[in-house]
């Protein structure tokens, strides 16, 4: 296959989230064009998100697939697995891999994710230092603590965002003892408030982690071999482990466009089309900056649901159908050591000008932050049944000034919202109020 060249309609780098919501879009509008996904993994889509529930042993790649089994087939959809995408040409619409390959395309997305931030320590290249962003990284790690099993045995997690917590509650199953190191001077920092990072981190020990925090790991020490014997910290400090997790974060990969006249910042610059600089070319997911209707500007957004959305936008528009992208906002849901959190948008406000709602009891803390009547984040801790319900209301901009003291009490429920909302919510429009009507009272209330 050295040198050979492929022709396609549609190029999709990338077979995450993004790639199959472009993929299915454009197959609704464009049912016979060539698809052709290309992916440096060899496995159809699956969910990352599940990659500790493999760690841990409580999930199979068939149960993590995204898709069903026949999706490309039956989609039409062909397919190059394992192989990389090294270099774009914009000029000459073509895509170079490692294989040797040239793909030609007439619309090109980018959907091709992060890249795990590395942090420069000494002996950084030991055996025993793990990422954990993709299924290989689950199994590498799973076999190395297979291979090397033994009683007591320890590891260090660098970083306590979202990677973190996700594998250190699979170490944790694992019967390995976890400490988490840092840098900032709490966990989940960059998406929950001080009250519910304290939660989470009370959530943590109680599992018997250990979690240091103001702090970061500055050395990873060996044996005489290279197989990683503990850290040392900043203090000076030494912490004994087997294993060493980088969990700090990732980073679009923008190594494909490096060079290339495509618009970047900290990812590659899109439109509310998820066009890029180039008319031919779209990006979408991790690697996109992509228009964040909290801040009302670009931002990255690495999450799933984001990915997805955003991909199937880039499609319709591929193929033809010109569709706006509404744009996202950082929303997290997750459940670890059995303590469920929701957040989206500003955990904590930057400024005097926001108002805040909020009611902590315990292990619960509901909080939502708001400006002009517009709620521009929320984070529920503890109790987050009605955390979809004041998503929804902050994803469509409904103005919530009169009823913004309801948004955290225990008996909120669409009933709570004025007749009009909730009328509007269940898609009932009320007798007597013409479509003109229904817009002037959407504008009255800050509807879309």
């Amino acid at each position: 296959m050295a040198n050979e060249t492929v022709n396609t309609k549609y190029l999709i780098v990338g077979n995450s989230a993004g790639g199959i919501g472009a993929a299915e879009a454009i197959r609704l509008v464009d049912k016979t064009g060539a698809i052709l996904i290309i992916s440096d993994e060899p496995y159809p889509a699956y969910s990352r998100p599940m990659i500790s529930e493999y760690l841990s042993k409580h999930a199979t790649l068939e149960r993590m697939l995204y898709r069903p089994r026949g999706f490309y087939e039956g989609n039409g959809i062909d397919t190059l697995f394992g192989k990389k995408a090294l270099k774009v040409d914009l000029d000459g619409h073509t895509v170079e891999l490692d294989s040797g390959e040239k793909v030609t395309w007439e619309k090109l997305l980018l959907a091709t994710g992060g890249t795990p931030i590395m942090s420069q320590v000494e002996g950084g290249d030991r055996q025993g230092i793990f990422t954990f962003t993709t299924l290989d990284d689950a199994k590498v790690m799973d076999k190395f603590i297979d291979e090397h099993r033994r009683e007591g045995m320890r590891a260090v997690v660098i970083g306590g965002g979202l990677i973190g917590f996700s594998v250190t509650e699979a170490l944790v199953k694992r019967d390995i003892a976890v400490t988490i190191v840092e840098m900032k001077d709490r966990v989940l920092n960059t998406i929950i408030d001080e009250e519910t990072s304290a939660i989470a981190r009370e959530a943590l020990e109680d599992a018997g982690v250990e979690v240091v925090t103001n702090h970061v790991v500055t050395k990873v020490t060996s044996y005489t071999g290279d197989r990683v014997t503990g850290v040392v910290l900043d203090d000076g400090r030494p912490i004994p482990c087997e294993l060493v997790v980088m969990a700090i974060g990732v980073r679009p990969r923008l190594d494909l466009v490096a060079g290339t006249s495509l618009k970047t910042n900290r990812g590659i610059l899109v439109d509310r089309h998820m066009m890029t600089s180039h008319p031919d070319v779209y990006a979408c997911g991790d690697v996109a900056e992509a228009y964040d209707f909290v801040y009302s500007s670009n931002r990255l957004s690495p999450i799933w649901p984001n990915a997805y959305i955003g991909g199937r936008n880039a499609g319709f528009n591929m193929a033809g159908r010109e569709t706006e992208y509404a744009g996202g906002t950082a929303m997290n849901s997750l459940k670890y050591f059995g303590l469920a959190i929701a957040s989206a948008g500003m955990s904590v406000p930057p400024d005097d000008s926001y108002d805040v709602v909020a009611k902590q009891i315990d292990h619960t803390n509901k909080k939502v932050v708001l400006k002009d009547g517009l709620i521009m984040g929320m984070v529920f801790c503890g109790d987050v049944d009605k955390s979809g319900l004041v998503f929804g209301l902050m994803r469509d901009r409904i103005n919530v000034d009169e009823f913004k003291e309801g948004l955290v009490e225990d008996d909120f429920s669409l009933a709570s919202l004025p007749e009009i909302i909730w009328r509007e919510r269940l898609g009932v429009v009320p007798a007597g109020f013409a479509a003109t009507k229904m817009e002037e009272v959407e504008e009255e209330v800050g509807g879309d």
